[in-house]
């Protein structure tokens, strides 16, 4: 696990700064504590930050050719380098060291552009073809490991791991991207390809940016997607079968690594499966470590102990406060943009825990987005049922005039909090996940923007992007578009961005397994009803691993990480809340209404509200102004 930086003269060799190059590798040390290379030719420099794993002595970057024709800056890891290694060995090719870095070269000497088709892992990548005289950016299939980049004034186009390492350049100008600030607003994060930077873009994920010299810069191209729109005709026991094959396939080409290798445990389906085929492959102890919490309604380390003592791990577990608000700098600094998932402070605090013991660490993520392992699918499903028997033209005046009447009860038992529900059955079915996976609905972000601000963003609305993305997918199924728009946009844009960020901030490389593009091939294909069945999600997932792990940790009601961000804001962070509204970085944009925000504040501290998450995302935006633009 690495981060890499460069920069690419789009019209003339100019020659290139080294020092320029350092600067942007420097302000992300974290990224790759044991070591650091910058190479430059006419017109190109490449640097790269190195957490070593593989080859611990012979994968140094950025890495060359024998003849100097090809040179590459990695991140990430080709998971069957070995076998691309032994067919291009078979060709002809000679290979001087060990490393995943050096297949990607012959790779590409042999197969072209075509040679990302045949890794598989988790990577970014820029490799320079002196001959072609052209930088080829690519980005993995499911968007694990993430890439900014942005074309400058003086004719070339800069890229880095992080926003920050594009930050350091001095030609960057820093301005805010509006229609980025509605983004975040709305889903708590920034989503691909947008940035809070305008100018800079993030390369999606499985897309790759060939770049020549001399022509303009092209349009990403997609080399990979998911498609729904097959159905697998097998029985339920081969598809289980073909399922525990595949994670374990995943799973044990995941544990290769020079360097100590465990894996988090919470004690839900996701982490507990991941540690039981570890388990089955290891012929020592897996090494495991979760975290729980002081209050006893938030603590899941019972389920982690029970999963640890059953396959015999090197567990260790700590118990850490929920009020770990002391974080809040620490997360802006490594997000860079703003991030709001509360689940982030957990998240680091487990991966500092994993990092005392570990190098790498293998997790649960994208189980859920695969198999439909969220309440919001269910939820989507049923709702898809209401609409398709009652017709829209009566759907929508009665169910509308029910959601604007029936009184917001956050407060209230989930049952009775149906004012969102009657809205959602209003409108059509895209409209409806869209508006379940927006953290700020569309009504009240319009509350909270300044008049000047609603004009400026015009009809630019962020829930369009998942309506679009439902509208474009290659899907049979209500269900397999709401999935599909998942795993494009909130997968990358929170799940991974979460892992990416905070696994790197203590030099921890962190590995999905259940995200093993062939896994997730396999997931899309699956009837419906091999999805989600009654109230379960992930129904094929949890029957597979019956044999594996006991009834109620693969039945049990999923919790997550959970953070008491409301309390907070009637506590140690009301003065923070207060500030929102006045004086705050946010304040003085001009682009929320003073006084709306100064409701917000009160009602939730006075207790008439819980405002605790909206709060929350709005302290997570003030902080990266204030560091991103001075404000």
């Amino acid at each position: 696990m690495c981060g890499v930086a460069g920069i690419f003269h789009l019209e003339t060799a100019k020659p290139v700064d080294p020092a320029r190059v350092r600067a942007m590798l420097d302000v992300m040390p974290h990224r790759g504590p044991d070591g650091s290379g910058i190479w430059t030719a006419p017109g190109v420099g490449l640097g790269h930050v190195r957490l070593s794993i593989i080859d611990l002595g012979g994968g140094a970057q950025p890495m060359l050719t024998e003849d100097e024709s090809l040179a590459v800056t990695f991140n990430g890891e080709i998971y069957n380098f070995a076998e691309v290694r032994a067919e291009l060995e078979a060709k002809g090719h000679v290979f001087r060291t060990d490393s995943d870095t050096e297949v990607i070269l012959h790779g590409y000497r042999q197969w072209g552009e075509a040679c990302v088709e045949r890794f598989h892992g988790m990577f970014v990548f820029a490799l320079f073809d002196a001959r072609a005289q052209s930088l080829w950016l690519v980005r993995d299939r499911l968007g694990v490991k993430p890439l900014h980049y942005a074309q400058l004034s003086d004719g070339s186009l800069i890229f880095g791991s992080e926003l920050k390492s594009l930050l350091a350049h001095p030609l960057l100008r820093r301005a805010p991207d509006l229609a980025a600030v509605e983004d975040f607003m709305a889903y708590g994060y920034v989503p691909d390809d947008a940035c809070i930077v305008a100018g800079v873009r993030k390369l999606g994920a499985g897309h790759t940016l060939r770049l020549v010299r001399g022509r303009p810069v092209p349009q990403p191209q997609r080399y990979w997607d998911v498609s729904f729109a097959e159905r697998s005709k097998a029985r339920p026991e081969a598809l289980e079968e073909e399922l525990v094959a595949l994670m374990r396939q995943a799973v044990r080409s995941r544990m290769v690594s020079d360097v100590p290798l465990g894996a988090f445990l919470s004690g839900g389906v996701d982490s507990s499966s991941v540690v039981a085929l570890m388990a089955e492959a290891s012929n020592q102890a897996v090494k495991t470590c979760t975290i729980g919490f002081d209050v006893a309604s938030l603590d899941e380390s019972a389920y982690a102990d029970r999963i640890a003592r059953r396959f015999a791990t090197d567990h260790r577990m700590r118990i850490v406060s929920p009020d770990d608000y002391g974080l809040i700098d620490t997360l802006a600094f490594h997000f860079d943009e703003p991030f709001a998932d509360a689940s982030a402070l957990p998240t680091y605090r487990v991966c500092e825990l994993a990092r005392e013991k570990v190098t790498v660490a293998l997790s649960g993520d994208g189980a859920d987005e695969a198999f439909a392992g969220y309440r919001r699918h269910r939820f989507q499903m049923q709702g898809e049922r209401v609409r398709a028997l009652i017709p829209a033209s009566v759907r929508e005046p009665l169910f509308g005039t029910l959601g604007r009447w029936y009184p917001k009860a956050d407060w209230a038992p989930r049952s009775l909090r149906a004012k969102s529900t009657f809205l959602e059955l209003a409108g059509e079915g895209s409209e409806a996940y869209a508006a379940s996976v927006s953290v700020t609905p569309h009504a009240l972000r319009q509350k909270l923007f300044s008049q000047d601000m609603r004009s400026r963003l015009g009809a630019y609305r962020a829930e369009d992007r998942y309506v679009r993305a439902m509208a474009q997918a290659p899907a049979r199924d209500p269900l397999d578009r709401a999935q599909y728009a998942d795993i494009h946009i909130w997968l990358p844009g929170d799940i991974l961005t979460k892992t990416d960020r905070m696994s790197m901030a203590v030099g921890l490389e962190a590995r999905e397994p259940l995200l093993d593009h062939r896994l997730v091939e396999f997931a899309a294909r699956l009837p419906v009803a091999q999805r989600i069945r009654g109230n379960s999600g992930k129904y094929l997932m949890k029957k597979a691993m019956e044999p594996y792990l006991p009834h109620d940790i693969l039945y049990r009601q999923k919790m997550g990480f959970v953070t008491p961000i409301s309390s907070w804001f009637r506590g140690a962070l009301a003065g923070e809340a207060s500030a929102i509204a006045g004086g705050s970085a946010l304040a003085r944009t001009g682009w929320f209404d003073a006084k709306a925000l100064g409701r917000i504040a009160a009602d939730h501290k006075a207790g008439m509200a819980d405002h605790g998450r909206l709060l929350w995302q709005l302290l997570m935006l003030d902080k990266s102004l204030a560091r991103l633009f001075g404000l």
